[in-house]
């Protein structure tokens, strides 16, 4: 019977011919994801120049971000509801700071078979004018209010330079968009939504991130405020991996949105919108991979735990996987491989698949009662009974998850600075990437000034503030704010 040690030793060897095909990220960590992405299987090009085509495995990871995230939203009042993927010309032109924030992205439809439209229709960027519209027509009364209404949907944005997952033409994505009868209810929707995102990305993506508020040229147009959550990938650069946008009256002013008060006074409701995509998968990917490939998170991960006959062609080895497989299979997503690929070839696949847990069975385990379990984050190997099968990998699923936190965390903190001056600044940006801490004195001179001198954005002004100083790391003058600065996504 091959041991444990036997077992690790011709892994290595295939393993090895495995991930010939993916570049090490340290070598180029661009070349790094784009390799892993095509191996896993995730995605591919298509002849529409800037789309993807999201493979089965890549789309059951958005399935299961989608299924997590639904039940969050719903739990919270939220419905779903689908708007017109064309906006017209003259409705996306209702909200000035909204439609030239767009304008440089938007795809326009102009031909309806042979016959030119007599007003251009826009593939819609996002739906806030879609939603307004409606509102006008539903609303009519404080009654009516909140709205608490969400759209899976695509949208289209005519990006310049795309990857995928992290930025292409066509992207899968949520978008909730709500209407209250204060601004206080509003401004506690858009706090509720990003920590809902926040909450979603720690305990089910293993994702640490930075919660904050947008500076006023990061804000998204028509927003009075925008926050979002920032992680850090794993070469130091940052994501912005969710927003949540408080509008205020604005839009429901363009749009003619009014309702009748407790007053018997008409007013005007105030207005949110927040959203996810598939860039997660992108986070995912670039948070947590490996040289070897994928590591997902359990949560979202399509397969959780892959079972590998080992000498299969011996009596029993076959018949007692798929008895685990038929037992496993009710609590767990799980896949058993047996194909006449050589266990060292499975290994290697389901490692660089990014699969959380893999599960050993061979004559000898069988014998003992007994299985190898190997959790992908650490290699970790480890005997289960199997009479207490179910409780073991439960607890293995939840070590993968805490582990890519843990580490996830620790290569943001390694991975954190903190500049008291632009030469500091300047420096540490030079040399490192990463997030760095400095003071800001709100003036969006010296904002600018930072990109082309140190080479970084705002990514935001965190929640949880420090005192870094008392003077902008710019202009010297007094600072209001601590941000956090970063080469982005």
């Amino acid at each position: 019977m091959m041991k444990i040690t036997e077992r690790k030793t011709k892994m290595a060897n295939e393993n090895k011919k495995m991930v010939d095909a993916i570049t090490p990220m340290d070598e180029d960590f661009a070349k790094w994801y784009t390799d892993i992405v095509k191996k896993a299987e995730l995605s591919d090009y298509s002849s529409v120049k800037g789309c993807m085509i999201i493979r089965p495995y890549g789309y059951a990871i958005w399935e299961n971000i989608q299924k997590i995230l639904d039940g969050m939203f719903k739990a919270l009042g939220h419905e779903n509801v689908y708007m017109p993927m064309f906006i017209p010309e003259s409705l996306l032109q209702k909200e000035k700071d909204h439609v030239e924030g767009f304008a440089p992205e938007v795809a326009w439809v102009t031909h309806g078979g042979s016959e030119k439209l007599e007003e251009r229709l826009c593939v819609r960027p996002t739906s806030e004018t879609l939603f307004c519209d409606h509102y006008a027509n539903v609303v009519q009364s404080y009654r009516d209010l909140p709205k608490l209404y969400n759209q899976w949907c695509s949208v289209v944005r005519w990006e310049k330079t795309t990857r995928p997952f992290l930025r292409s033409r066509e992207f899968l994505w949520q978008e909730g968009h709500t209407l209250h009868e204060t601004p206080e209810e509003a401004i506690a929707e858009t706090e509720q939504m990003l920590n809902v995102y926040a909450e979603f990305c720690e305990k089910y993506l293993a994702i640490p991130v930075v919660k904050g508020r947008k500076t006023d040229s990061e804000k998204f147009a028509g927003a009075e405020a925008t926050y979002t959550i920032e992680a850090l990938m794993h070469d130091g650069k940052a994501l912005q991996s969710g927003t949540s946008h408080y509008f205020g009256d604005g839009f429901a002013k363009a749009f003619g949105i009014q309702f009748l008060g407790r007053d018997n006074q008409l007013h005007y409701p105030h207005q949110t919108s927040w959203g996810v995509s598939t860039r997660l998968i992108g986070g995912i990917i670039m948070t947590h991979g490996d040289d070897n490939g994928l590591m997902l998170p359990p949560a979202v991960a399509p397969v959780q735990v892959v079972i590998i006959p080992v000498a299969q062609h011996k009596e029993g080895v076959l018949e007692k996987a798929r008895e685990i497989f038929e037992e496993l299979k009710k609590d767990f997503r799980v896949k058993l491989d047996d194909s006449e690929n050589t266990a060292g070839w499975k290994f290697a696949e389901y490692e660089m698949r990014g699969v959380p847990l893999r599960l050993e069975i061979g004559p000898k385990d069988i014998e003992n009662g007994q299985c190898v379990l190997v959790t992908r984050h650490n290699r970790a190997k480890s005997f289960a009974k199997l009479d207490n099968l179910k409780e073991e990998i439960a607890k293995k699923l939840d070590e993968v998850r805490d582990g890519l936190y843990e580490r996830a965390l620790k290569n943001r903190e390694n991975r954190t600075w903190a500049a008291r001056d632009l030469e500091e600044m300047k420096k540490i940006s030079a040399e490192n990437n990463g997030f760095i801490k400095a003071m800001w004195c709100g003036n969006p001179e010296c904002e600018d000034k930072l990109k082309e001198a140190a080479g970084v954005s705002s990514r935001c002004m965190p929640f949880e503030q420090e005192n870094i100083s008392d003077k902008c790391v710019c202009c010297g003058k007094p600072a209001k704010s601590m941000v956090l600065w970063g080469k982005a996504y």
